[in-house]
Formats: C-alpha cells, sequence, structure tokens
C-alpha cells in the first residue's frame, strides 16, 4: 500500500489525520458556518469527528480518495481538511473542503488547495479536476474561480443531504488550465 503523502506549504502541513486529531475536527464540525454548505450535519458529539478519520482513512486505503487534514505549521493542529475522491476510469478526480471559521478569508485553503492540485496533477497525472458548490456559497466559487476552475453550469436537484435536494454548480480545472495558472 503507498504511504500517505504530506505536503508542505509556506504556512501549512497536509497530513494524514489520525485519533488524536479527533478533538480538532469536532472543533471544525461543530460550526455551523462550517457545516453550512456541506454534506454533513452540525457535530454535537466528538465520536462523529473519530467516524471522520476512519472514513477517510478507509477512503485512502481502498483507493476512493484522499482528505489531506490541513495543519497550520506553528502547533501542526488541523483546521481543516481537502482531498480528492478519484474517478480511475476518467483519471480524474472531484476535489472537496472545509476550513474552521476563524480562518476564512487569509489565503489558507487557496494554499492548501493549490498544494493539493500540484500533486493532483503532477504526481497522480490528472486530467481534470472537478467540484461541485451550492449555490448560495459564494465564497467557495470565488476560490474556485481564483485557482483557475471554469464555470460549467448548474446541476439541478444534484446534491441530496439533510433531507433536501441542492442544486450545485460545478467547475472545472483541466491539466492544461492548471498549468498556465
Amino acid at each position: 500500500m503507498l504511504a500517505f503523502p504530506h505536503l508542505k506549504t509556506k504556512r501549512l502541513l497536509l497530513r494524514q489525520a489520525v485519533q488524536e486529531d479527533a478533538e480538532a475536527i469536532f472543533a471544525v464540525f461543530c460550526d455551523p458556518q462550517v457545516t453550512q454548505f456541506h454534506n454533513l450535519d452540525t457535530f454535537t458529539h466528538l465520536d462523529e469527528a473519530i467516524a471522520v478519520i476512519e472514513q477517510r482513512a478507509k477512503g485512502f486505503e481502498s483507493g476512493r480518495g484522499i482528505r489531506w487534514g490541513i495543519a497550520r505549521k506553528q502547533d501542526n493542529r488541523l483546521i481543516g481538511s481537502c482531498g480528492f475522491t478519484w474517478n480511475q476510469e476518467a483519471n480524474a478526480a472531484e476535489v472537496g473542503y472545509e476550513l474552521a471559521s476563524q480562518f476564512w478569508q487569509q489565503g489558507m485553503m487557496s494554499e492548501a488547495l493549490r498544494a493539493i492540485l500540484l500533486y493532483g496533477f503532477e504526481i497522480i497525472e490528472l486530467e481534470y479536476v472537478i467540484a461541485q458548490v451550492m449555490l448560495a456559497n459564494v465564497a467557495s466559487q470565488k476560490l474556485l474561480q481564483k485557482l483557475g476552475f471554469q464555470r460549467q453550469g448548474i446541476l439541478q436537484q444534484h446534491g441530496f443531504w439533510k433531507g433536501q435536494y441542492h442544486d450545485l454548480e460545478q467547475f472545472v480545472l483541466t491539466k492544461a488550465e492548471f498549468v498556465a495558472v
């Protein structure tokens, strides 16, 4: 089995989440601002964070995807995550991410996503990456466009979570467009 790749940026460490990170992950997902646009309910118990750690580890081990914990270099405490769900047949991936709200608008997610996109395109040799965003999540849409993703249109009632359907806007970034960024 492949070792989990650890990535570094100017301010961040991107690494696998472990059981000791459960409290930090709980702190991210117990914030309704973070879960507002996420397919997870707002966490109320530490066990939910432990389950996320286990689920993401199994996803990596099985080859379904990879999810890096985003930690600040200064204290190695997780403040969010980002990663890919693979579409191996198409040599592509879907990207997903979340960040603790106190770190929003500081360029941290942009920094983390640039690192994993570079990994995806150069190491994994992905041809393209897609992102699907709820229509009201304007900050995420701006982030994706800043990274070079192109709007592809709205997928009506494409997502279903929290008991209802959600229209999602799809964005795509090709390997060629990423190199140009």
